[in-house]
């Protein structure tokens, strides 16, 4: 019994050792959250394609279920593009935490919709982890490295 959880310990923590938050240049992450807070409470979707060590583009949707902005119920979708500026090199993070300070700029309903953000990754292992992005158009989630 002790040597299965010591071997079950060592996968884990191999795991864990191997994570990367943010790889740069061709980085590709998924993330699907619940937002919160901003132009509503619902559902959020994104993907970035990493252009550099610092910069990553995108594009997202939010699908609100209430809260909606200015009470308008046609104000439940939010399409957008996005970019960020990672800082895990220059701040010379560990590689499983990424923190990104980021703009999205899209549509909602027939109103022009714009967010700031700082956010934070922690992967677990290669393929997942968790983030939280804080700002006037926020979520909370779970990331996915493609």
């Amino acid at each position: 019994m002790k040597k299965l959880f010591f071997s079950i310990a060592l996968v884990v923590l191999g795991g864990l050792v191997s994570a990367q938050a943010y790889t740069g240049k061709a980085d590709k992450k998924l993330q699907v959250g619940l937002n919160g807070w901003g132009y509503g409470t619902g559902l959020v979707g994104t993907f970035d394609y990493g252009l550099s060590k610092i910069v990553s583009i995108g594009a997202g949707a939010n699908i609100y279920f209430s809260g909606y902005k200015d009470g308008d119920k046609d104000n439940n979708l939010f399409l957008f593009g996005r970019v960020n500026a990672h800082l895990q090199e220059p701040l010379n993070l560990p590689k499983e935490w990424d923190i990104y300070p980021g703009l999205d700029l899209g549509v909602l309903h027939s109103n022009f919709g714009i967010g700031a953000h700082i956010g934070v990754r922690y992967f677990f292992n290669n393929n997942i982890g968790v983030y939280g992005e804080f700002g006037n158009n926020g979520s909370l989630g779970v990331s996915f490295n493609f």
